[in-house]
């Protein structure tokens, strides 16, 4: 992916929503039901698509495979990880 220095203008909807250009969606490969992470930063709203390339390229950051984990490490790494799941599916 390459990043272009583009920019371009977008308005807000009454709900506060707003529609990403179609040229970003595809720089970034969004596609429908593709899920973002929403944080504030000094500079305004930061949103991070969470897609497929983003996971496949983080895989492996772990040093330990969950799959090695204890029993009870194993729990509550699943428990985090839906915690994590059900804040950001919002």
């Amino acid at each position: 992916m390459s990043v272009v220095l583009k920019i371009d203008s977008v308005r807000f909807t009454t709900k506060g929503q707003v529609v990403i250009p179609r040229w970003l969606r595809k720089e970034f490969e969004i596609e429908d039901g593709t899920k973002c992470v929403v944080q504030a930063t000094a500079d305004g709203i930061l949103l991070k698509p969470v897609t497929a390339a983003l996971i496949k390229r983080g895989r492996g950051i772990l040093k330990r495979r969950v799959e090695d984990l204890p029993a009870k490490e194993l729990g509550e790494h699943k428990l985090g990880e839906k915690e994590l799941e059900d804040r950001y599916a919002r």
